[in-house]
């Protein structure tokens, strides 16, 4: 009896699993190979001359802009980036915005204002400055090293990252960008992306719960790890010369695999989260009152994905309507842990487009499609992807023009695709 019911117990935890391991393998890529460059039409692929490692991106739609993080060096990321476990510090480099014009591609670094470095660059967003007219301010997430644990190597239990927030404020069409302040809290641990409600009120992942060593590890592997977590932060204080004056956080979702990117989504309501190694991105809401998100559903895909964007089609017809969103990931996510600090190796990308399906209602009311696909010949790497419209020059026959990035790409690409 009590072997029968110890088998039981084992065909039940094995039923359990069965179902989000086979999820993770395909989502990492174990039965994937990274073949020759794919897209639909074969596009010219254009890349954006100094966009150097720009993990995060956002499109400014009142001046059509694209707006930034990128290092302004290859080889530092490979040495020191929290986020792939690279912990060879301290961090001494320093990256830069850049604003792309996305008719003529071309891209123009913004120079700083009251601030030296280092600046090792993540995720960011982008918000109105409430108090005037054409300017924005820029929440961007910074990978600093420990000072205490880099003067003092030998000091157990102290972590090698300081990793923290910075506020910048930039006047649209200057060529500068003016630090405000500094943001540090406890809660803010492995930050990756932020999501800007307001000016003082802002969202952001912490993508591991453990910074490094051996249950890092274990985190990195095991598809049932959901311990990351989202972190609400009320910036009190908008001038303050202390990092952590006038900073309230509290944990507002938990219970993630591998939290990763934020986006907005097709509404000022509507928050996009992406788990990255589970392939899924949540559709949330928050709920003011107690500074929580709640979860209103979610979408799998067959690779890891990162910061989602929502694509608005301006030439919708009640037929065709291809608005819906967009997440890049990599191809073999599995080869992550051989390639993390080699600058020569390559990361293959996949990058898809949710939209609702029209058509035979008999079909699911969601329909997902590889838009891009690349070996990493084009580009190492996708960690953002966002879709710009082309004007149509045949209604049946619609595009939109594409813009991936990644933590460590040589440049953002551009390329033409059909929807």
């Amino acid at each position: 009896m009590k072997s029968s019911f110890n088998l039981a117990i084992l065909v039940l935890v094995a039923a359990n699993l069965y179902g989000p391991v086979c999820h993770w393998l395909t989502v990492v890529g174990v039965f994937r190979a990274a073949t020759d460059i794919v897209t639909t039409e074969a596009q010219k692929i254009h890349k954006i001359e100094d966009t150097m490692q720009c993990e995060d991106m956002h499109h400014y739609q009142p001046t059509g802009e694209i707006f930034a993080a990128c290092e302004d060096s290859l080889l530092p990321r490979f040495k020191w980036f929290p986020p792939l476990g690279n912990l060879q510090g301290p961090a001494q480099s320093t990256g830069s915005f850049h604003v792309i014009d996305t008719k003529t591609l071309e891209s123009r670094r913004l120079t700083f204002e009251n601030f030296h470095g280092p600046f090792v660059t993540h995720g960011l967003d982008l918000v109105d400055d409430p108090d005037r007219q054409g300017a924005i301010y820029i929440y961007a997430i910074n990978h600093l090293s420990n000072p205490h644990y880099f003067e003092k190597p030998s000091a157990e239990g102290i972590p090698k990252a300081h990793s923290q927030i910075e506020l910048f404020h930039h006047v649209l069409g200057s060529s500068t960008v003016r630090h405000v302040r500094s943001i540090s809290h406890p809660l803010i641990v492995t930050p990756n992306d932020i999501y800007a409600e307001s000016l003082h009120s802002i969202y952001v992942t912490n993508d591991h719960f453990y910074r490094e060593g051996f249950m890092r590890t274990v985190e990195d592997i095991l598809p049932l790890a959901k311990w990351t977590n989202v972190i609400h932060v009320n910036v009190n204080h908008i001038q303050s010369n202390s990092a952590d004056t006038g900073i309230d956080a509290v944990v507002a979702s938990q219970g993630y695999l591998n939290i990763n990117g934020l986006g907005h989504g097709q509404s000022q309501e509507e928050l996009l989260l992406s788990s990255a190694a589970g392939g899924i991105m949540y559709r949330a809401r928050a709920d003011r009152s107690n500074r929580t998100l709640a979860v209103l559903d979610e979408f799998a895909f067959e690779s890891t994905i990162d910061n989602p964007t929502y694509y608005h089609d301006p030439y919708a017809t009640p037929d065709n309507d291809a608005s819906g969103y967009v997440v890049g990931g990599l191809l073999r996510a599995v080869d992550l842990r051989r390639t993390h600090n080699d600058p020569h190796a390559q990361e293959g990308v996949m990058v898809w487009h949710l939209r609702r399906h029209f058509g035979d209602t008999a079909n699911p009311e969601w329909e997902k499609r590889l838009l891009f696909e690349d070996d990493g010949s084009a580009i190492r790497s996708a960690s953002t992807a966002l879709l710009l419209p082309v004007e149509p020059r045949d209604p049946a026959a619609k595009t939109a023009m594409l813009f991936v990035t990644g933590f460590v790409s040589k440049n953002i690409i551009a390329v033409e695709v059909p929807l």
